[in-house]
């Protein structure tokens, strides 16, 4: 049923980002062993962000998705489905944002290895709201998050953080509600990403059931027992 509720939690006409946006990409997962780092790290999964900034401080709404890679043909369609045409899209050096500029949008660019600054000070949203997804993750579901699911949980983190200034809690329930019942029907099987048979097949259930040898005595002061009766 959760998992029904996160496919809920995207409306497919919700605004795109505007104004000024921040891009850039988070590795989500445990530690991978042989110390390779960066955006190509082994079994984890890419996680691109692209979330709106305010002026002078803070950020608007967030949006998240799971990418096979960092390739101009993960990134470029993502954001162009995340941002509307016309808005501000700041990214690092990175060579697969360089088509953006193609796409009626404006890309500003900021090289980190020649800024002086690190990562999370030249873009500071996108590591924030990272940071913040990676901490939910570890915290309120003990890091056991699957990789074939982890889209939905993207889902339902953006769906959380775009409302988190709202003053009336019950309404984002009455939203929520709203939704489900204009999304279509999710079956199991189109759930279950990669289901995997059951190591030790279930044992079957004996055909009579006896009842305990307790319950089978009768007794003056329990008449209920007495199965002569």
């Amino acid at each position: 049923m959760l998992h029904r509720f996160r496919t809920a939690m995207v409306r497919p006409d919700r605004d795109r980002l505007s104004g000024e946006v921040a891009v850039d990409e988070t590795l989500v997962g445990g530690e991978e062993h042989g110390g390779k780092r960066g955006r190509g790290a082994g079994r984890k999964s890419l996680v691109a962000v692209a979330i709106e900034l305010r002026s002078p401080k803070g950020f608007g709404r967030v949006r998240m998705l799971c990418v096979p890679d960092a390739s101009g043909a993960s990134l470029v369609p993502f954001v162009c489905d995340a941002v509307a045409r016309g808005a501000t899209v700041l990214t690092d050096g990175w060579s697969g944002y360089h088509d953006l500029a193609t796409h009626g949008l404006i890309h500003r660019r900021t090289i980190v290895s020649d800024s002086g600054d690190p990562a999370h000070v030249s873009m500071p949203g996108v590591h924030r709201v990272a940071a913040l997804l990676k901490r939910w993750l570890l915290g309120t579901h003990q890091g056991a998050v699957e990789s074939d699911h982890l889209q939905g949980y993207l889902d339902e983190f953006a769906f959380r953080f775009n409302r988190r200034h709202s003053a009336f809690r019950g309404l984002l329930f009455r939203r929520l509600l709203e939704q489900a019942v204009q999304t279509g029907p999710m079956t199991y099987r189109s759930l279950v990403a990669n289901p995997s048979p059951k190591l030790i097949p279930p044992c079957p259930l004996s055909a009579h059931h006896l009842s305990p040898a307790s319950l089978a005595v009768t007794s003056s002061v329990r008449p209920w027992r007495d199965h002569n009766r």
